[in-house]
């Protein structure tokens, strides 16, 4: 009986961990394209003129990337400071998205490349909330680099007690090969507010008065820090000409938890279901988890005009949110091609009974 149980045993570890190893996803690994660990500028202070690219830091300190600037001389300080970074980029590349990885920060940043926002995390003060815990890593497009000329990270740092500064991690530049990647790019900043409301997903609702969140990126480290419910993200767009003839595919990556998207005022896709009352909603499948390509049907996408996205979202534990890419519009041949080339096995019987 002992012996039967011991295989019983054995064999649902081994349905586990064989499950595991084959779930389906988008987890692809990334490659280093450039390592930016050394020596910054750094200044104390607060001057949003910082994140200019053409700013003169001539005069600047320099202190070692990672470490805690306490470390790195500036012991004692707490408030608010400044890093910047040149660097070349590789001319060679030819890919279409680049991720900058900058760790751990201690407590909050915005970070620019080029004097373009890619990345936040927490909130400044007077509404401070820490994010000393969040891992950054920005996607950015490529299209943001100068490929034959100087190049300027520009990060803005608050921290509130101890330590300071980016932190920690393996601090660089890096891509994934043979990335599924938008060919029209809507990452970076989406409209966003708290609450329920139907009239929010249409095109002529007036949200000038939204709060702006960085997409993709949780609404718990831009913050929202333990905020559960529903939320809402708007974003108005053009179609370059390049898609405006072609069947295309909305991404909307993935998202914590379940979520309805509404192109033009009409829903367009879904995943999990969301009721008016949130009790009634449940996230037993892994919702978060699963990536989100929404096909879109003819004649919706207006051309030479405005478009916008609609994103409903409910969030019932941790987290929250549009919180990994690609986010975009991508013609469905491309969509499938990628698929169909990275077919993952979906259970443990392809693991041992791959007739192919």
């Amino acid at each position: 009986m002992k012996t039967q149980t011991n295989i019983v045993l054995n064999c649902l570890t081994a349905i586990l961990f064989f499950g595991l190893l084959t779930q389906t996803g988008l987890a692809q690994k990334k490659e280093r394209l450039m390592n930016l660990k050394g020596y910054w500028k750094f200044s104390i202070g607060d001057d949003m003129n910082w994140a200019n690219p053409s700013y003169n830091d001539d005069k600047w300190e320099e202190i070692r990337v990672p470490d805690y600037w306490e470390n790195e001389g500036f012991y004692g300080y707490n408030g608010y400071a400044w890093y910047r970074k040149h660097f070349t980029f590789p001319d060679d590349f030819n890919g279409s998205m680049v991720y900058l990885q900058l760790g751990a920060i201690d407590d909050i940043d915005q970070t620019y490349l080029n004097g373009k926002m890619v990345g936040v995390s927490g909130s400044f003060p007077p509404n401070y909330e820490t994010a000393y815990n969040a891992w950054r890593n920005y996607p950015v497009p490529v299209s943001y680099f100068k490929k034959n000329g100087d190049n300027v990270i520009a990060v803005r740092v608050f921290d509130s007690q101890l330590g300071g500064g980016i932190a920690s991690g393996d601090i660089g530049l890096y891509f994934i090969p043979n990335e599924l990647v938008a060919e029209e790019n809507l990452e970076g900043e989406w409209k966003f507010k708290t609450g329920d409301n139907t009239e929010w997903k249409q095109n002529d609702f007036n949200d000038n008065n939204w709060a702006t969140l960085m997409v993709p990126g949780y609404w718990e480290s831009q913050g929202y820090k333990d905020y559960d419910g529903y939320a809402w993200y708007r974003k108005a767009f053009r179609v370059p000409k390049g898609l405006s003839n072609k069947k295309l595919v909305l991404m909307m990556g993935k998202i914590d938890d379940l979520d309805e998207v509404y192109l033009n005022g009409k829903l367009v896709g879904s995943t999990g279901t969301m009721y008016d009352n949130p009790a009634r909603n449940t996230h037993d499948n892994n919702e978060y988890d699963q990536f989100r390509g929404y096909y879109l049907p003819d004649g919706l996408i207006k051309a030479n005009e405005d478009n916008v996205i609609a994103v409903r979202v409910w969030d019932g534990y941790l987290y929250g949110g549009i919180y990994q890419g690609p986010v975009g519009l991508i013609s469905q041949e491309k969509y499938i091609k990628f698929w169909r080339n990275n077919k993952s096995k979906k259970n443990i019987f392809d693991v041992f009974f791959d007739w192919n």
